[in-house]
């Protein structure tokens, strides 16, 4: 509240510091709390736009999920994975400030996953290691961007201010496979009822096993809407996105 009373914002992002694919977490509901803070701090100290940068795997994976998700799209699969639970109920909080504070422009974002240089991100942190866990029999396509887009997608929706709810992503989906070896790492298949034991071990990377089903089942996003609205388009391609992360962080010996 202090820091709101300082400066002063016209527009305020918010964005989850939390990866879904980490064992560690805050506690339960952080999240949340932080989100309902921050738009009561925007709203007393006269800001005029808040920008909430949730996840696109706010839709949950499962095999009876569709291949494609558009903004009304409903969550699932949030028992699975109780942290998923927290990110749907953060966006939603953001997204009743729709209606609840017409003064308030309000956007929520749901972007793909972000690679780059930086090595920050869900899915960087997954390719960190030398030899990436994948499930055994499943090869899914996933959705990322060059980390430098995303940051250009923030300009664009600050300079745009669309209210509303919007997907984001960049190049075209690609097979887990692809990635992993594009980003110079080796696949380990494992079967699924023996990865959790795996996990953080071996080299292996540490995963929530709620994560486990987002290595089986694609959770890709339409995000048309967006691009139609503000007129963003990606600069990255995906060999271009894979070699910037690659360049940063060589497969180890």
């Amino acid at each position: 509240m202090e820091a709101f009373r300082a400066w002063r914002p016209e527009t305020v992002v918010l964005m989850d510091p939390a990866s879904p694919f980490a064992e560690d977490d805050d506690r339960p509901g952080s999240l949340v709390e932080m989100t309902r803070a921050v738009f009561d701090y925007s709203r007393s100290c006269g800001a005029a736009h808040c920008v909430f940068v949730g996840r696109h795997t706010y839709y949950g994976a499962g095999a009876s999920r569709p291949l494609f998700h558009v903004e009304d799209d409903s969550p699932s699969e949030m028992n699975a994975w109780p942290r998923l639970g927290d990110l749907v109920a953060s966006d939603q909080l953001a997204s009743s400030a729709l209606w609840k504070f017409p003064e308030l422009t309000t956007t929520i974002l749901r972007p793909c996953y972000a690679l780059g240089p930086s090595g920050h991100g869900t899915l960087a942190l997954y390719l960190r290691a030398r030899r990436v866990p994948v499930v055994w029999g499943f090869d899914p396509v996933m959705q990322f961007m060059h980390e430098e887009d995303i940051v250009s997608c923030l300009v664009r929706t600050i300079e745009c201010r669309p209210r509303g709810v919007f997907n984001v992503a960049g190049p075209t989906p690609l097979p887990l496979s692809w990635i992993v070896r594009e980003a110079g790492r080796s696949p380990m298949a494992i079967p699924e009822f023996a990865l959790p034991g795996f996990l953080g071990r071996l080299g292996l990377p540490e995963l929530d096993r709620g994560a486990i089903a987002h290595l089986k089942y694609p959770v890709v996003v339409d995000a048309s809407a967006f691009r139609a609205c503000t007129g963003f388009s990606h600069v990255y391609d995906a060999v271009e996105t894979m070699r910037s992360f690659r360049d940063a962080f060589p497969p180890s010996p």
